[in-house]
């Protein structure tokens, strides 16, 4: 074949390929002008048969015009009703305007005021519960020296019965007590504080300055001995600087932290070193863009009954939250969408699951069918709180004897589970996160050395994927990160986990400017 044959060969090739192409286009336009004209005749036809049921009476015309009003109104922004003020909204502009304004020394007193009114009576019914288990020990020794002579098992078991029901009567009354005062505290406080705010909108008010003294001082800086070597031996921390990213860098502060978990929750109630700042910072953050969390280890059932759920329940009670519900309340509002959840997702069982860490789906459905107001490892809920000394949101993330073995990956549920959190942290402006390091809160005897560095660099390694996606997610903020080693650990191991750190995360290095002379 000669090369004006091949030329002409390949010429027309290209003209039927554009003549195909044209045609198909053609074709295509044709049918879609086709399909949308039988739609424009469905219509018509709709349309012609809704007016004849109209005019022939079938369809009350008057109902039709208030259906056509009703669904317009409620459609479209111009008719939709104006949002009714809120309680907490409005208190929460009050409180955030006045914790900025001269008044912030004011508020943290008359809040201090009341967490040791409420730390005294708590002492009273630990007091009185402490109390009467020694006497209801003594009796029941007696009881036992007497078992076989002129005692019985039933006698036995109805003394002890006897003594569950007296418990059981003195810490329903406490508890009342203490709900009732704590009710009241935060009724008289919020009262007090927008009262506050009224008057010091009026600039001709002279009592403005007898207002904000009413509260004397009492958070002084001076600690006992006792307290002060706690706070000591609770602060073995190492700071660090990072910066993530491949083209744009985002700055992140990272702290490796050794203390119990309840020790960012509690206030001190004699003062201590830095009470009073970290009062004041939980305080001016509360609403804001810079809130503080921290990521607490529990089980799968949704209550404060029993474990560090406990600890931390008790913890929350010592002081009285002023801005959102009680700890139980928050429970009880998570048992109800969880019961929800649950019934919603129990309407798509047909759908195939994939199975996670060899277990099957239908195991894992029958256990939720048990009770399904549980949750499952790797999920999570939050609670809110302003009580806290240093915390302002608690994930409660749900883990299993699962963590406390040696051989967890990446795809551990708690591990994914860190992953959602850090994603909420993103998308609700939490910019201070406190992360269980090894994913427990207590150690134990199968933890030893080569445990902890292998869990941690899994932890480190999976938290700086985390951040790394942060930026996806956040646009690239500033966060700190502390990951939280549980108080028993030894300095040694410490300091090692502290040397793998830098190694797995890109540390800033320090420049240091000297003039010459």
């Amino acid at each position: 074949m000669t090369v004006s044959s091949k030329y002409l060969c390949n010429s027309l090739s290209k003209k039927m390929s554009v003549t195909f192409m044209d045609d198909l286009c053609c074709c295509t336009k044709y049918l879609a002008s086709l399909r949308m004209s039988e739609t424009i005749q469905d219509y018509d036809r709709e349309a012609e048969l809704a007016l004849q049921r109209l005019t022939t009476g079938e369809v009350d015309i008057n109902q039709l015009t208030n259906t056509w009003a009703k669904t317009y109104s409620e459609t479209t922004l111009e008719h939709a009703r104006p949002e009714e003020p809120s309680w907490d909204e409005d208190f929460a502009e009050v409180y955030h305007e006045l914790i900025h304004s001269p008044a912030s020394d004011t508020l943290l007193n008359l809040e201090h005021n009341y967490f040791v009114s409420v730390s005294e009576l708590i002492s009273e019914r630990d007091m009185e519960l402490k109390k009467l288990q020694e006497r209801q020990a003594t009796e029941m020794d007696k009881v036992m020296q007497e078992l076989g002579k002129t005692m019985t098992d039933q006698d036995v078991n109805a003394v002890a019965s006897q003594h569950f029901d007296a418990q059981q009567v003195l810490e329903n009354k406490w508890a009342n007590e203490l709900k009732q005062v704590t009710h009241i505290q935060k009724q008289e406080y919020q009262e007090w504080v927008i009262k506050l705010h009224q008057d010091m909108q009026n600039p001709n008010n002279s009592t403005i300055n007898e207002e904000i003294k009413v509260q004397p001082s009492q958070l002084t800086e001076e600690s006992e001995p006792g307290v002060r070597l706690y706070e000591e031996q609770r602060q073995l921390e190492e700071s660090f600087t990072i910066h993530l990213g491949a083209q744009l860098k985002t700055m992140h502060n990272l702290r490796l932290v050794r203390a119990d978990v309840l020790d960012f929750c509690k206030h001190r109630r004699h003062g201590s070193r830095g009470t009073k700042l970290r009062r004041l910072q939980t305080a001016l953050s509360l609403y804001s863009s810079s809130l503080c969390g921290l990521v607490l280890l529990v089980d799968n059932r949704v209550n404060s009954y029993s474990g560090i759920k406990r600890d931390f329940a008790t913890v929350s009670k010592e002081c009285t939250d002023f801005h959102f519900p009680r700890l139980e309340e928050q429970l009880e509002v998570v048992q109800q969408v969880m019961l929800y959840a649950r019934s919603q997702t129990s309407k798509h069982k047909d759908q195939p699951e994939v199975p996670r860490n060899g277990s099957s789906c239908e195991d894992k459905n029958q256990n939720v069918e048990k009770n399904s107001s549980n949750i499952l490892p790797g999920e999570f809920y939050i609670s809110r709180h302003s009580n806290l000394s240093e915390v302002h949101i608690v994930f409660h993330l749900c883990v299993d004897d699962n963590v406390r073995s040696g051989n967890i990956t990446a795809r551990e549920p708690a591990i994914m589970g860190l992953r959602n959190i850090l994603k909420v942290c993103c998308t609700h402006d939490v910019t201070n996160i406190t992360i269980p390091l090894l994913l427990v809160h207590d150690m134990s005897e199968e933890m030893t050395i080569p445990w902890c560095l292998r869990r941690a660099e899994l932890v480190f390694k999976c938290v700086k994927g985390f951040m790394m996606e942060m930026a996806s997610w956040d646009g690239g903020i500033s966060r700190t990160v502390q990951f939280l080693v549980p108080q028993s650990i030894s300095e040694e191991m410490f300091y090692q986990l502290s040397n793998m750190l830098p190694q797995i995360f890109r540390v800033s290095s320090t420049l240091t400017l000297t003039s010459k002379r």
